[in-house]
Parts: C-alpha cells; structure tokens; sequence
C-alpha cells in the first residue's frame, strides 16, 4: 500500500464561490500554476488588468525557477550541490542560497538540531516520495547519522560554505519552498498587488485582505480525513502559513506508515504523538522551518520554542485527535469537526 501527495501539505482555502461573488467589477481573478520544487505551485492575483495579472504570475514562476536551480539537490549544477560535492573547500553560492543556508543554520540552532540542513544522507536513503523508498537497515541508519552535523557547515565571509566531512550533504527541502513563498509575495507588493493567495505546495501566503475587506479564512486539513477536508479554521491577512503532517508524504511496510519528517537525531521518521504542526508568522521560510522543527520536539518543546519566538504562532494536532495551541492563537482558531479537542 502506498500513497504519495505532491503538496508538502494541504490547506484548503474556503469560501472560494463566496470570495469570487464577492470581487468589484474592476477586480477579476487571474490564476496560474507549475509544478516546481518537487510540488503543484498556484498563484492567483485579483486585478483590473488581466494581461498584466498574467505577467506578473509569470515573472513570479520565474523567480521560484530560478531558486528551485539554485537549491535543489536534484539539479547538478545547484548552489547545494556545488557545496556537497565540494566537502573541504569553500565553495561561492548565490546571495540567495546564503540568504537560505543563513537561517536554516538559525533554525538549528533554535531548535537544538530538530530542524537540521545537513539532514541529506538520510532523506536519500529513505527515499520517501520517490521510487526507491525503503525502510533502510538499521545499521545503514546509524551510519547516515554520522553525517548529520550542522557545526560541520562552515561559512566564510558573506556568501562562501563549505562541509568539513566527506559525504555530509544538505537538504534544504525543508525551507527552500518557503524562501520562495517569501520572493513570490515580494514581488507582488512591488507591483502594486492588493489581494492575493501564494500556494506553493501547500505553504499559503495570504496577501492582504479578500477584494471584499474581509479576512482570508484558511481551512486546516484534517490529519485522519481526505484532502481538502478541513478540521479547524483560522482567518487572517498578510500571514504565512505552513504545515507539516504525517499524511503528506509517506509509505507503508508490513502494516507500519513511513512519513517523509525524519529525526535528524533518530534517523527514522519523528514518532511523539504529532500528526500535523502548523505555523502561523509573517515569512514562509520561518514558518516552513519552525513547521517541521515543532512536529519533531513534540507538543511540550515545541510550545516551549514557539512562545519564544515574537509574532509566530501555532496550531499542533495529535493522534488522539488533541489540539495544542500557541498562546496567541487561543480565541483564533475555530474548529470546525468538534471530534478534535483543544487541550490548552
């Protein structure tokens, strides 16, 4: 049995038969999609030009293209992969990947290792969401971990890094998308855009209000249910948000699911009782990182790591369907199955 959803998770928007009634006459909606960085990218604009709501989707696909080179590691002659290939010397990366590398180090080290870029050796021998996944030896396992050390990334002056142990490799699946949820919201404010909803695979970035003035409602994806089944809703503007969930990407081996969120410290997919974390702030990256940092500390850390952060907050879902939140999301979050439950 198996199964494989491209979106790094789902979030359905609502109400979108009651927003489009609500758009002025001057206002249309102008859509487009890709598929980039491993996932179904969607932007829609609301503007009075359509030609010029389709140039500037364009320009943005261009820009999550031009970071999806940069950065994957699915891509030869990537920044990350210059880096991996490179272990000892310092290797020259784009003020992009720099800007990238910065504040998954940042992330890290936040999260005591939870969230961690030299996670690479491990997601490739999984190879969850690929055809060559597996449930590695243990042994193999153990081996891999002695590759994952975020203190082995070295940087020098602005943009130079490098890894200090032969076969180290970063992965920066776990932030990259959001960097590019952040580029593509920048440039729409730069052009003027109003009222706008970023889906890069599943990270929502709401720009500005609905055209009505009302708050975006966002539907948070029930963990035990079909996508697009919402179990909770949150209504907010200008915010990113992002969440990593057990049902995203996984497989299953003589009756036990295998999820795609490795514990860099385990090697094996996080396993506390979580079943979705998500993050609420204003850039994608942070919320991209902080997203799979809470769901792998567990609901007492990873709390502990949100409420010290200013303007993030989150929403943590468990498997005996408990839901945690951060305490500025208490009075905010409406659930909508009342199956689930808050617990603080």
């Amino acid at each position: 049995m198996k199964k494989f959803l491209n979106l790094h998770f789902f979030i359905i928007l609502l109400l979108v038969v009651s927003l489009l009634a609500g758009c002025s006459k001057k206002k249309e909606v102008v859509t487009d999609s890709a598929y980039m960085l491993g996932t179904h990218l969607n932007i829609s604009v609301w503007i009075e030009d359509e030609e010029e709501g389709k140039q500037v989707i364009k320009e943005c696909i261009e820009r999550i293209s031009e970071i999806e080179k940069k950065m994957s590691v699915n891509i030869k002659a990537s920044d990350i992969n210059k880096i991996n290939n490179n272990t000892g010397t310092f290797v020259e990366v784009s003020k992009d990947t720099t800007k990238v590398l910065d504040k998954a180090i940042k992330y890290t080290e936040i999260s005591s290792g939870a969230f961690d870029p030299t996670i690479g050796k491990l997601v490739k021998l999984w190879g969850i969401g690929t055809q060559e996944e597996k449930v590695p030896p243990k042994s193999e396992i153990n081996n891999a971990l002695k590759f994952i050390d975020y203190k082995s990334l070295k940087k020098k002056d602005k943009n130079e890094f490098k890894l200090d142990q032969e076969g180290m490799q970063i992965d920066l699946g776990g932030i990259a998308k959001g960097y590019a949820a952040d580029e593509v919201y920048n440039i729409l404010k730069s052009k003027g855009i109003e009222h706008a909803l970023i889906n890069l695979g599943g990270n929502i970035y709401t720009l500005g209000t609905r055209v009505d003035g009302q708050l975006w409602k966002i539907g948070i994806q029930d963990p035990f249910e079909p996508t697009g089944t919402p179990m909770g809703i949150v209504e907010f503007s200008d915010k990113a948000i992002v969440t990593s969930g057990n049902y995203e990407r996984f497989f299953v081996k003589n009756g036990k699911r295998y999820h795609h969120i490795i514990d860099p410290k385990t090697g094996y997919p996080a396993q506390n009782g979580i079943v979705s974390s998500t993050i609420i702030t204003d850039h994608s990256m942070d919320a991209d990182a902080l997203s799979t940092s809470v769901y792998i500390l567990g609901v007492e850390k990873g709390l502990e790591v949100i409420e010290r952060i200013k303007n993030v907050e989150c929403i943590i879902i468990t498997k005996d369907d408990k839901v945690y939140l951060s305490s500025g999301m208490k009075n905010k979050f409406k659930i909508e199955n009342h199956r689930f439950q808050i617990e603080n």
